[in-house]
């Protein structure tokens, strides 16, 4: 086995110990007010963090384009309480329109 292979063999088995360790949390922590807190707000994060990586970043630069556009888009059809699947047609649509007018790359 090469290098690579033993580094990605060690993070599957780290991965698998780690949730291994889940199970014996016990139930009266996990039902807790803070632990309940906690996991709706790293979730929030952890998807905050995602959209904005994905928005406005191309590999290792960052980047301005049509994307930033459909991400306004879609926090204002957010804001209007618009479906899930409204938003993202409404992302899209702008994402379209920016690029066929030539407002974004």
């Amino acid at each position: 086995m090469s290098e690579l292979s033993w580094w990605i063999l060690a993070a599957c088995l780290t991965a698998y110990a780690v949730k291994l360790c889940g199970y014996f949390v016990p139930r009266k922590v996990l039902d807790s007010p803070t632990m309940s807190n906690v996991a709706a707000t790293l979730t929030i994060a952890l998807l905050a963090s995602l959209v904005t990586v994905n928005a406005f970043t191309s590999g290792q630069e960052l980047v301005i384009d049509a994307r930033i556009g459909a991400l306004a888009a879609a926090i204002l059809a957010l804001s209007f309480k618009a479906p899930y699947l409204v938003v993202v047609v409404t992302g899209a649509l702008a994402a379209i329109l920016l690029r066929a007018t030539g407002l974004a790359a």
